[in-house]
């Protein structure tokens, strides 16, 4: 895709309008683009079809994706809450590639290492391009230009958003099931790859033409609790293993050792009891990184120091957001989905957790949701710009590596915290200008780094609060100043070329920037 294909999109940056064939939408700016029309529907059913028994079984995934018709170019979707851990996403394209299918559009959830065995029917031709959050190897794949069609990178909210406008049309939902029954009603607090819930596999459920159960754990009809009704399910299919519950526990959910990066979490929490963020009722949410889990640690501590309660706490629940509910320091957890194991016995035992799902929790495209009720999130970035623009999918190098997850959708939090280290093995995080705009600057409110804090000029409110605070309260000129100082200098800008690889969606389905070709 050359550059005269590009137009300039509302904050200058040059994107395509049409993507992999389809026409796409520019970002327009924050609460600029309005949506028209109704929603997406899957074809009407008839109970003619189904089994009057309710079960649905078949012998294989083979057999299920044959009997849903899956043939070249369509859309099969999966999800991610196994995270690296998930074995079904790749029984899934080794048996469509047992099939002989070319051209299929992969839409996860998310992809992690794991799917690296996905690169092969890339490789063949069985799957033309991704569109989902790819971290790891896919996503380095996807950087150096190997991919046949352009990738596309949505927030979690911006998915449910995508499937329920009509954007992208699932023809095939696949959803590994920790439990399930015949019928195809589905949780994932019990069995042997138990892990907490199935919230973003909701949306595929509901809009997809063809729903198929894997589990390797199948209980007579009925399973209770329904994450999953089996109302929406075509196909059963069990299998010896539908992964490890183990892996769902990764590298981004290890609370952080570093003393930089404590010292950051640490400040961040000392920051939102001083500007009185913090006070009974409140609600936070902290992100996956070690640096936010470490920010709840640090606000737990001071919670219990001044005898503050919150009412809410937004999950990916964890055993550090579990041992406040334990403790009566907030009155409920809102489960996105569940970053261990602890988290995933915490939900089967207690009441005072509450599932929720994209739509709940992010869809844009809805009658609100809980985003913007939030009073304070902390986030993570790999990248910050002198205009509070944020990156958290590419590298300083420019290599895809993250996903979105609900970043984007996290913004629209009352107040929108990014602890991040001034540098990163010895290269600036603060630039001029992000390689790839992921969070427009006007979202975001501070940054809080190690050698101190940053307001953005924006919040006049916050910086009136911090008068007088022994807090080191800096412009963000300043720190990029000082990072500038200690590593010799400004980072390499990355080597890239015009080819567009993929493309990055704004909450509200707009492209806000694209992700180019990094060259050896």
């Amino acid at each position: 895709m050359s550059n005269d294909k590009l137009v300039k999109n509302a904050i200058g940056r040059l994107v395509p309008e049409i993507i992999n064939g389809e026409q796409h939408v520019p970002f327009k700016g924050v609460n600029k683009h309005r949506p028209t029309g109704r929603k997406a529907a899957p074809p009407i059913a008839t109970c003619i079809d189904y089994p009057p028994d309710g079960d649905k079984r078949v012998a294989s995934i083979k057999e299920a994706l044959k009997k849903a018709g899956l043939k070249d170019g369509m859309t099969i979707s999966t999800h991610h809450h196994l995270r690296n851990g998930d074995f079904v996403a790749n029984m899934v394209f080794d048996a469509a590639a047992e099939l002989g299918v070319k051209n299929l559009r992969w839409f996860p959830s998310a992809s992690f290492p794991i799917h690296a065995n996905q690169i092969k029917h890339l490789e063949s031709g069985v799957i033309h391009h991704i569109e989902g959050s790819m971290n790891g190897p896919l996503g380095d794949y996807c950087s150096y230009g190997k991919m046949k069609g352009t990738a596309i990178l949505r927030s979690h909210g911006g998915r449910w958003q995508a499937i329920q406008d009509g954007e992208v049309h699932i023809d095939i939902a696949v959803i590994a099931a920790p439990t399930a029954d015949p019928f195809g009603n589905a949780n994932a607090v019990r069995g042997k790859a138990a892990c907490g819930l199935l919230g973003f596999a909701e949306a595929d459920a509901m809009y997809a033409d063809k729903v198929i159960i894997v589990t390797d754990n199948l209980e007579p009809f009925p399973v209770i609790p329904w994450q999953i009704h089996g109302n929406y399910v075509d196909y059963v299919v069990e299998v010896e293993s539908i992964g490890d519950p183990s892996k769902i526990v990764s590298g981004t959910t290890v609370l952080t050792k570093s003393p930089d990066r404590l010292k950051i979490a640490e400040m961040a929490a000392q920051f939102i009891l001083e500007t009185g963020i913090m006070k009974d009722g409140f609600s936070f949410q902290a992100g996956a990184g070690g640096t936010s889990l470490a920010f709840a640690v640090f606000v737990r501590d001071l919670m219990k120091k001044h005898g503050i309660k919150a009412r809410f706490v937004r999950g990916g629940s964890n055993k550090y957001l579990v041992e406040m509910l334990e403790e009566g320091l907030t009155d409920y957890i809102l489960d996105g989905q569940t970053f261990d194991l602890e988290g995933v016995r915490s939900m089967r035992e207690n009441p005072n957790h509450q599932n929720t799902n994209p739509f709940t929790s992010y869809n844009f495209h809805g009658k609100g949701n809980f985003a913007s009720m939030v009073d304070v999130v902390v986030l993570g970035a790999t990248e910050v710009d002198v205009n509070f623009n944020a990156n958290v999918v590419t590298h300083s190098d420019g290599r895809l590596l993250h996903g979105i997850g609900g970043w984007q959708n996290c913004l629209f939090s009352k107040t929108v915290i990014l602890p991040i280290p001034l540098f990163r093995d010895r290269i600036p995080v603060i630039v001029d200008s992000v390689t790839t705009v992921t969070g427009p600057g006007e979202l975001i409110d501070v940054i809080v780094t190690e050698r101190g804090i940053a307001i953005n000029p924006r919040r006049k409110d916050l910086l009136d609060k911090l008068s007088g605070s022994r807090l080191p309260i800096k412009s963000i000129e300043e720190l990029k100043a000082e990072a500038e100082k200690v590593c010799g200098g400004a980072p390499q800008k990355p080597k890239l070329g015009d080819k567009v690889v993929a493309a990055i969606k704004w909450v509200d389905g707009t492209v806000i920037d694209v992700v180019r070709q990094v060259l050896d």
